[in-house]
């Protein structure tokens, strides 16, 4: 398939468009709900709390409820050690991008740039797109981002040295909690005690009978599956509605002319996905870490995403650049919003290659 057919094939993929289309709308609809204030604060503040503590929790859980397979298996744990590298990678590297600015600026601008918003932002639009299994791919993938993100990030931008409330903290997290709970029970599902259960093959939608863990409500407990599939559907319009709605009570106007916000965002968004890419590409043709279509989608959106909440509440918590991290976060968000349907589109023209079948 060359490049023409293979461009054909995505813009006309009602799947992906779909997707995007409802990505950029429900954003739209935020902003617009906030600006004429239909949408009271403290409601976009709800929105948020419902997101993360009930939607995306359950959203992650339940992307675990799937098949062990051998295949699956070396897909997540490539994934896995990829979460891991990339972070220790950006982090070293990241920096460098702004060495002719003063060593507060760079140290703060080195941590913006290596940590994203993959969850709030990431895993809401890989569920759009590539349903359970890229969010399986994409709660894997973050593991290596919370630990960096309480330890590395919160020692560089407070000085500090980690304390146990905010390693407390991390482990706490609903969505922490859901992760690893979910992905023990994916691991060792195949060695606990099995029950007989209609199965539903999520490619060819035939129900047979077959052998599961106990624990598998998606065959088991099938009404439960069902009413935590549906909260957990709720995690992307509500976290679009929230992305809207807080750049509606963000101030445009200096930060639409800071020159460091927009060349952040064009390395947060642009220039961070492509070192995924050509890392993922370069390791991939040697038979290192290889990974499939999903998988490499997952990790570049989950790059392309604009900067983490976590880091900018770092930065005015600790007087750290404060009033540059708010303007990073207005513009990448923008940045973001605009640059991840063609990350979508870029991702599924290298699925083509033989690198990610």
């Amino acid at each position: 398939m060359n490049i023409a057919d293979s461009i054909h094939k995505v813009v006309t993929n009602a799947s992906i468009i779909g997707a995007i289309v409802a990505t950029i709308g429900t954003i739209l609809l935020g902003y617009w709900l906030r600006k004429t204030n239909r949408l009271k604060e403290g409601a976009v503040k709800t929105l948020t709390t419902v997101t993360m503590t009930v939607a995306l929790p359950l959203l992650a859980f339940t992307s675990f409820m799937a098949p062990l397979n051998q295949k699956t298996l070396e897909q997540g744990m490539s994934v896995l050690v990829w979460g891991i590298l990339i972070y220790i990678i950006l982090i070293i590297s990241m920096p460098w991008l702004y060495a002719k600015y003063g060593k507060d600026e760079r140290d703060v601008l080195g941590v913006l740039t290596s940590f994203g918003s993959t969850t709030f932002f990431g895993m809401p639009i890989v569920g759009a797109v590539y349903g359970a299994k890229g969010i399986m791919y994409s709660s894997i993938f973050n593991i290596g981002y919370r630990i960096f993100l309480y330890s590395y990030a919160y020692i560089k931008m407070s000085g500090q040295q980690m304390k146990a409330e905010h390693i407390k903290k991390m482990f706490l997290n609903p969505i922490v909690i859901a992760t690893f709970l979910g992905l023990i029970l994916w691991l060792v599902q195949n060695a606990a005690p099995q029950v007989l259960a209609n199965v539903t093959n999520a490619t060819t939608g035939k129900t047979v009978a077959q052998h599961v863990a106990f624990y598998r409500i998606d065959a088991t407990l099938p009404w439960l599956n069902s009413w935590f599939k549906t909260l957990s559907s709720l995690a992307s319009p509500l976290a679009w509605l929230a992305i809207g709605a807080n750049l509606a009570q963000m101030s445009f106007g200096e930060a639409l002319k800071n020159k460091t916000a927009w060349y952040y965002s064009f390395n947060k968004v642009v220039i961070v996905p492509i070192i995924m890419i050509l890392l993922v590409v370069v390791t991939s043709a040697m038979g290192i870490l290889p990974v499939d279509h999903v998988a490499l989608a997952t990790m570049v959106i989950m790059m392309a995403t604009p900067v983490a909440t976590v880091t900018v509440n770092y930065a005015m918590a600790f007087n750290r650049q404060s009033l540059m991290a708010s303007n990073t976060s207005l513009i990448s968000t923008i940045f973001a919003t605009v640059a991840i349907p063609f990350w979508i589109i870029i991702v599924q023209l290298l699925g083509d290659l033989s690198l990610f079948k």
